[in-house]
């Protein structure tokens, strides 16, 4: 377990594991566990739960574990449990030798519930799923007792090793635990333990054909492997009376149950309910589609593990949920990725320039810097000749008020180069589309600075026509249209303006054989990482996040 936080503030659950600990509790130990479902793929919500479960064990001189709640075998697959793996040591987190699989107690919680049955705390129950439900009453009904609730011990035993054996059809039978039908919290309404269900096992194969239940297995997973502190989100909470009753019933070592508050991402979905049908319908590209909250989606996108832990940290833990505006992640990407990010320049929507007064045939390397808030990083050349692309949104031949980029008569500054006066604009003749500028540049002005004291206001980049590459960039806007899609109607909410791809992109040619992962700052542009669909020949970004730019509002304004 490797350290990624800076220290945190003494939030509740810190407070009590401190007094714990302060007591000689459990011998003064701290045991936590991380037990993801391997159904699907980690998401910036679990990061949460990450940093919490193995920040405190460390902190604590414990130590967490990596449990797999692996309970479904029509869902689960070991590619999960490899990209589960791979997200969380991504985050900077490692488990060592703590490795764990629920399925591996399959045997144990076998011999547990044939003990409950012995004290005639479990019953089996051929209600079927759905009389299950209406037995079960509501939030203002007590229920009622299944007609199978008084069986004798010795034919529920009989029962349950027959279900073991295989010789009941799927879901004709349960085993159910025997409490109290009338309890006002319904998770306490003889709840199931096992099911019948004839399917593979990723990791069991076909040896077992009933299946625990998540709430039948988690308590004893945490009480077998010695956790002391078993930190679970809010839903949680109405589960904690029937893990306790479970752990009192059986005997065994009385981890306690804690719940933290999750927090939700505005304009985001934070559950595998919602994210599965996402990917599964093809609505986006796959649980790594940088339009994902999910940690390898975020990952692809350009995202860092500091700049997560950081926003987490800001977040903090809470006793109650709340909505978090997806602009606090985005400031603190920002903030990381300025220490860090290479600067380089790229023309997202070219527009050709022919400097008239340079000489044909001609290339000048000049200087860039590779990052201004790291010396250490050093400058880099770049080509500069007499055709060069600029940004179309860099020239108006009308340009409204206060917009200070190149315009007819009008001469701005090139990023390290020279100032740049427009001298004529090319037309399309039968589309009167602009295509081609005529310029000419001031030869004193190498670097971007006047011998004379001229000053100019505005300062473009651009690339060299002749040694440019060509790339693709993606531009990432919000999934959904609205903060809080949640419900049955989410899909409803898909903004279909979240991915535009641009394929005429140019970029200086420094970024030839950039790796993806590869983090740029595209000056005056944004964040971008090199996607891993990049290969020889096909330079493919993703914008991670723009730069705060005012040009938005002046642009709008001069529109309105």
């Amino acid at each position: 377990m490797t350290a990624a936080n800076t220290a945190p503030t003494l939030d509740f659950i810190r407070t009590i594991i401190a007094a714990d600990v302060k007591a000689g509790k459990n011998g003064g130990q701290v045991v936590t566990r991380f037990p993801p479902e391997p159904n699907g793929y980690l998401h910036i919500g679990h990061a949460k739960a990450i940093g919490l479960n193995f920040g405190v064990a460390q902190e604590f001189g414990g130590h967490c574990n990596l449990r797999f709640d692996d309970t479904d075998p029509t869902k689960e697959e070991e590619h999960y449990v490899e990209a589960i793996k791979r997200d969380i040591r991504w985050l900077g987190w490692d488990w060592g030798e703590r490795l764990y699989f629920a399925s591996d107690y399959f045997e144990q919680l076998y011999e547990w519930a044939i003990l409950l049955i012995e004290k005639g705390l479990a019953y089996v129950c051929d209600l079927s799923a759905d009389q299950v439900r209406e037995y079960r009453g509501t939030l203002t009904e007590p229920g009622k007792d299944s007609p199978y609730r008084n069986r004798s011990v010795e034919e529920n035993l009989d029962l349950f090793r027959r279900m073991r054996a295989g010789e009941f059809p799927e879901g004709s039978r349960t085993l159910r635990a025997k409490i109290d039908m009338a309890s006002p919290n319904i998770g306490l309404r003889d709840p199931v333990m096992y099911r019948i269900l004839y399917a593979t096992h990723y990791r069991q194969g076909t040896k077992w054909c009933i299946y625990p239940t998540y709430d039948w297995t988690h308590g004893q997973s945490d009480s077998i492997e010695g956790v002391t502190h078993s930190l679970c989100s809010l839903e949680f909470e109405n589960h904690r009376p029937l893990y306790d009753w479970f752990i009192e019933k059986l005997g065994i070592f009385p981890s306690r149950q804690t719940e933290f508050a999750r927090f939700n991402l505005s304009n985001m979905l934070m559950s595998k309910r919602y994210l599965r049908p996402l990917v599964e319908e093809g609505h986006v590209s796959g649980w790594d589609d940088p339009r994902m909250p999910t940690l390898s989606g975020l990952r692809r996108r350009g995202y860092t593990p500091a700049a997560i832990r950081r926003f987490i940290g800001e977040v903090g833990v809470a006793k109650r949920e709340n909505l978090v505006d997806i602009a606090l992640l985005e400031h603190h990407l920002r903030e990381d990725l300025n220490k860090r990010a290479a600067r380089v320049m790229a023309v997202l929507n070219p527009l050709k320039v022919v400097i008239e007064n340079y000489p044909e045939g001609q290339v000048e390397e000049l200087e860039a810097v590779n990052n201004p808030e790291d010396p250490s990083a050093g400058t880099r050349q770049v080509p500069f000749a007499r055709e060069i692309y600029i940004e179309k949104d860099d020239f108006r031949e009308d340009p409204p008020k206060k917009y200070f980029r190149l315009a007819p008569g009008r001469e701005v500054r090139l990023r390290y180069g020279y100032y740049l006066k427009c001298t004529g604009v090319v037309k399309d003749e039968k589309t009167g589309e602009m295509v081609e500028l005529r310029c000419t540049h001031d030869p004193a002005t190498r670097g971007g600075w006047s011998p004379d004291g001229r000053k100019v206001q505005g300062t473009i980049h651009w690339v060299s026509a002749a040694q440019a590459l060509p790339a693709e960039v993606r531009l990432y806007d919000r999934l959904f249209t609205v903060e809080d899609p949640s419900g049955d109607d989410f899909k409803a909410y898909l903004n279909p303006q979240s991915l535009e791809r641009l394929t005429d992109c140019l970029v200086e040619p420094s970024l030839a054989g950039s790796a993806a992962g590869s983090i740029y700052q595209f000056e005056r542009q944004g964040y971008f990482c090199t996607d891993p669909d990049t290969s020889a020949g096909k330079l493919v970004f993703n914008r991670s996040v723009s730069l705060r730019d005012t040009w938005a509002k002046i642009e709008r304004g001069a529109q309105g």
